[in-house]
């Protein structure tokens, strides 16, 4: 709910207290500020009489501050005390400078108040009996949890409790819950039937970049103020990493930073940046980079889909036949440049047959890149990528091809340079090594019947998985199993429940469904327990951005009901398996779920983060190196919004020191510290994803939109949101859509081979003929219904490679005079 005024934004009185938060939202990670002050008070409009400074008494510049009510809130503690609260974009923090997305702009709104947008918060613990959801407390939720968990341990091991986990940084991640969850699926439980959030197995997304010795974030955002050249790879930042694009490639762009780039590299030929869009799709990003830089500066290269290997390859050859790769660096800092060469070859008229780019684009875009500029210095090109390859065909063969380029070229370790991840969610990884020697497909081990238990923290695969509607089908099937045995004990107590559940899960099929979540979701649909955890402004939280910038968001408020920290909330089903063992006179048992006697999210902080690589402990992979030791929670409040970027160098006073960009002294990260080139065929479209794209005319690309955060789980109770996207929508061509009767606001069913699902047409001349978009990971409208089950060798999907039929199924009158359906990617 917003502040009870609705004329005016109430203004936070000079006393209010002030916290920093990170936005909760993409991997950005913009500053913001939390003012919050007893409700019934506001401040004045002079500037000694309010806490933002800002004299209202007159007119304020533009863009100045930027204030919504939207950024307001009224909240109440635990007392039942009534509290206002803004969250404002910081000016000072050099991430947004300011600015403020959609998303983040929405932080105030989407805290809990009991008639706003979070109302429908989880609040206690809960249990499905009887038809219902029934509240339960903490000790009776982790009596039955660790009871059941004991049980599968002691006669099946641990290879019976699947678990479904985030892996990031912001709302539901970071370093605190990361640990907490890790050392108690790997440690404890010692577990190897882990998948993240969103795929199928506990993997990376960037195998091979670290395979080849170049971490996948290694240069800052203000790099991005000073490339020659910014090529940009299945990505589109102005839709999914907004104020990254604004705040630092627009001024790039628009020859704001020429000067910047003469200071930084006297004697280089400074101009405007050109950017380079690798995007099947033509995307809001296009069309605004072509009016900040002008259409001469913006090479769209709209390839076939799945053909980026292809296209990379033929630039490296192009490259190296002109000579233009560095051989000096290549010579001495790298290995295995020969091979690639050879594997790797593509000539440029194979390469336009592959990727449908002419010729003459294709040696236009290794110019731009590659060549050297008029003062005979190497271009400094900043090669950003996302989920259009790291979903896309054969992600670790995708990304050697690009990643050779890359290496060839020097566009690594230097200023302006880099080939990074754009990212989806912040980061914020520390755990203990995975246990087990293999990747797993976790939810093809669901649908074999495989597993006793499944947890799913902060996740939500029933929209989010490849072959989702196979995947939930089954769930279903199974969860209603022990729906059924759980209707028929009567009177059990909670030891009897157990075994109740038990049997109906090892003996009939069953499966024992967890959700750890802010809301009930649509996993609850099919679950028997679901806990409420906490977000970021009701628990101390670290997490770190897309240029590795760690900060510390601070508590301000307290959770609805009795939801906790995920890291505490791993920590109460730790003790009490601890607990259960001690009773049984199992030490060796009890001894394994030591060690979490944490109190605070701080407390789990210290003991992950900070104890990596320390002297006596052992094994912790943590992003934040072994150097995190040096970073407190006392520092990170002083370092604010700017925090620190990882990994720590010093500390110099009370400041933390960072690293602005990585492998600057050509060490790399392997065992010899050379970078190693990896060959990367050109294979062509896999089996299971042709077979689609022989039967069905349509490719249905999906991902994401600038208004909705991943699953909507905040927005699916957002009426700003809803009202605007009722259901997924779909892009189409306008010709296309027209021969299959279908107009703006129709519902159409895509369907293929391996599911159907359901969306909003939206017409669009952006879209090819026989190309369509649709919204991924929607609450209404799934789009992982019809992705295939192919994965590659690490078991990432391809979730942007699948073709279905499109058929008109009906329409819904209100959404064609409610819902806009204008251009999403063009000025109009």
């Amino acid at each position: 709910m917003s502040t009870t005024t609705k004329d005016r934004i109430a203004l936070p009185p000079a006393d209010a207290q002030k916290t920093n938060m990170t936005c909760h939202f993409c991997i950005v990670g913009c500053g913001y500020h939390t003012y919050k002050w007893e409700s019934g008070r506001e401040g004045g409009r002079a500037p000694n009489q309010n806490a933002l400074g800002v004299d209202f008494r007159k007119q304020v510049p533009p863009l100045a501050i930027t204030m919504t009510q939207a950024m307001t809130n009224t909240i109440k503690d635990h007392s039942g005390k009534s509290w206002n609260i803004m969250i404002v974009p910081d000016k000072a923090c050099v991430v947004n400078s300011g600015l403020s997305s959609t998303r983040g702009g929405k932080m105030a709104s989407y805290m809990y108040s009991e008639d706003g947008v979070g109302r429908e918060r989880l609040k206690q613990p809960q249990v499905f009996q009887g038809g219902l959801w029934l509240d339960t407390s903490w000790e009776a939720a982790m009596a039955l949890y660790a009871g059941l968990t004991k049980k599968i341990l002691d006669a099946d091991g641990p290879n019976g409790l699947f678990y479904d986990c985030f892996d990031h940084g912001g709302a539901g991640g970071g370093f605190e819950n990361t640990w907490g969850t890790g050392k108690l699926m790997f440690s404890a439980l010692q577990t190897p039937m882990v998948r993240i959030h969103n795929r199928p197995a506990y993997n990376s997304e960037c195998h091979a970049t670290r395979d080849m010795g170049v971490g996948e974030l290694n240069n800052s955002y203000e790099d991005a103020q000073v490339a020659d050249v910014i090529i940009a790879t299945g990505c589109n930042p102005y839709e999914t990493q907004s104020n990254y694009f604004l705040n630092h490639w627009v001024p790039n762009l628009s020859g704001g930073t020429v000067e910047k780039k003469k200071k930084w590299f006297p004697g280089e030929t400074a101009a405007a940046a050109k950017v380079i869009i690798v995007d099947p799709r033509r995307t809001a990003t296009v069309s605004i980079c072509e009016q900040v830089a002008g259409k001469d500066n913006v090479l769209h290269l709209d390839i076939l889909p799945g053909s980026d290997t292809a296209l990379f390859n033929t630039l490296f050859t192009h490259v190296v036949q002109q000579g233009w790769h560095s051989k000096e660096f290549i010579g001495k800092f790298t290995k295995g440049f020969d091979e690639a060469v050879k594997t790797n070859r593509m000539s440029l008229e194979d390469g336009a047959k592959a990727t449908g780019i002419p010729v003459a684009k294709l040696v236009q875009a290794a110019e731009w890149a590659y060549k050297p500029k008029a003062s005979g210095h190497r271009p400094r090109t900043f090669h950003a990528y996302e989920k259009g390859i790291i979903w896309g065909n054969d992600n670790y063969v995708i990304q050697s091809a690009l990643v050779s380029l890359v290496l060839a070229t020097q566009n690594v370790g230097r200023r302006g340079t880099g080939v990074c991840r754009m990212g989806g969610h912040q980061e914020g990884y520390t755990r203990p090594p995975y246990p087990g020697d293999k990747k797993i497909y976790i939810d093809q081990e669901v649908i074999k019947g495989k597993g006793l238990m499944y947890t799913l923290w902060a996740t939500n695969p029933f929209q989010s998985t490849v072959n989702a509607q196979q995947h939930r089908d089954v769930i279903a099937k199974r969860s209603g199993i022990v729906k059924e045995a759980i209707s028929k004990a009567r009177g059990a107590s909670t030891a009897q429940m157990v075994d109740v559940i038990y049997d109906a899960c090892k003996n009939k099929g069953g499966l024992f469904v967890v959700g750890i979540n802010l809301y009930p979701t649509t996993i609850s649909e099919h679950a028997h327990m679901m806990l409420p955890a906490t977000h970021p402004g009701e628990m101390n939280l670290t997490s770190m951005n897309g240029e590795r910038r760690l900060r510390l968001s601070e508590r301000f408020m307290d959770p609805p009901g009795s939801a906790k920290p995920d890291c505490l909330i791993a920590a109460h089903m730790a003790n009490a398996l601890k607990a259960l063992y001690t009773s049984a006179g199992n030490a060796p048992m009890a001894k394994r779920f030591e060690g979490f006697d944490w109190k605070t999210e701080e407390d789990a902080f210290n003991d992950g983060f900070r104890r990596a690589g320390r002297p006596g402990v052992g094994p912790i992979d943590s992003q934040g190196g072994d150097t995190g030791y040096m970073a407190t929670y006392a520092l990170l409040r002083k370092a604010g919004n700017n925090g620190v970027q990882l990994p720590i160098k010093e500390v110099k006073g009370d400041k933390l020191i960072g690293t602005e960009i990585h492998y600057a002294d050509g060490k790399f990260d392997t065992k010899d510290g050379k970078a190693e080139f990896k060959p990367a065929p050109w294979n062509g479209l896999p089996k299971d994803v042709a077979d689609q794209k022989a039967k069905h005319p349509f490719w249905i690309n999906n991902g994401r939109a600038n208004e909705v955060w991943q699953t909507a789980y905040h927005d699916q109770y957002n009426a700003f949101v809803m009202d605007r996207y009722p259901l997924a929508y779909l892009e189409i061509n306008p010709k296309d859509a027209e021969g299959l009767g279908v107009k703006a606001g129709d519902v159409v069913e895509v369907f293929n081979d391996y599911g159907n699902t359901y969306a909003m047409a939206y017409p669009t001349a952006s879209a090819k003929p026989g190309h369509t978009f649709m919204l991924f990971g929607y609450v209404k409208g799934v789009a992982g219904n019809v992705t295939t089950a192919w994965v590659d060798r690490n078991v990432i999907p391809y979730y942007k490679g699948t073709w279905g039929s499109v058929k008109r199924v009906g329409t819904v009158e209100q959404w064609k005079s409610s819902v806009s359906f204008k251009p999403r990617s063009e000025k109009v």
